[in-house]
Parts: C-alpha cells; structure tokens; sequence
C-alpha cells in the first residue's frame, strides 16, 4: 500500500492539520485502522493522532482517495472529534469525561 499526500492544511485553532491522501493498493480497499496507520508513519506522528474520516474508493478501480485530520497531541483529537469518530478510529475517549462524579 503506496500512500500519497495530495494537499495539507494547517488549523491552527484547533490544533490539527487537515490532509487530503491517495492510496494506491494491490488487493481490496484497505481498513481505516491500516489506513492511519500508514498515514501515521508517513507523517511521522503516533496513530492516536491521526482521525481517517473519509475512504473512497471507486467500483473496480485500486487508488482510494481520502480525508483525514492529524492533530498534535491526542488529547487535542479527544476533545475536538466526536465519540463515533474516535470509535471508528480506535482511540480510547477520556476516562474522566464518562465518569460520573462520586459523592462524598
């Protein structure tokens, strides 16, 4: 699996980078996790960081083109990106922020 940057955004506001990527590959659409994985190794940043928010991939063909949004720290990805999103990506969500408050 061959990844590709095709454009990158700074945000500074929220901390994160937007990137546009094409992936060309020899067998069937790669996974999300696979995905950002390889996007995090291209970038140099651990895969917590990294959010793959979009694979499109057309009927017969072997080059995916996505989205994804690379944050600085995962905590920045935690509390920017909604639950579903970290789910599908595999990011653990704060412990503290689920929690209710113990009573004394």
């Amino acid at each position: 699996m061959e990844v590709e940057i095709i454009s990158q955004e700074e945000n500074p506001m929220l901390h994160r980078s937007d990137v546009r990527f094409q992936i060309v590959h020899d067998d069937a659409t790669p996974s999300r996790l696979s995905v950002r994985d390889s996007l995090a190794a291209k970038l140099d940043k651990s895969s917590s960081e990294v959010v793959v928010h979009e694979l499109k991939t057309k009927f017969g063909m072997r080059k995916t083109v996505g989205y994804a949004k690379v944050y600085e720290s995962a905590e920045f990805a935690r509390d920017v990106e909604q639950a579903y999103m970290l789910d599908r990506n595999k990011i653990e969500a704060d412990e503290g922020a689920d929690a209710e408050p113990e009573e004394a």
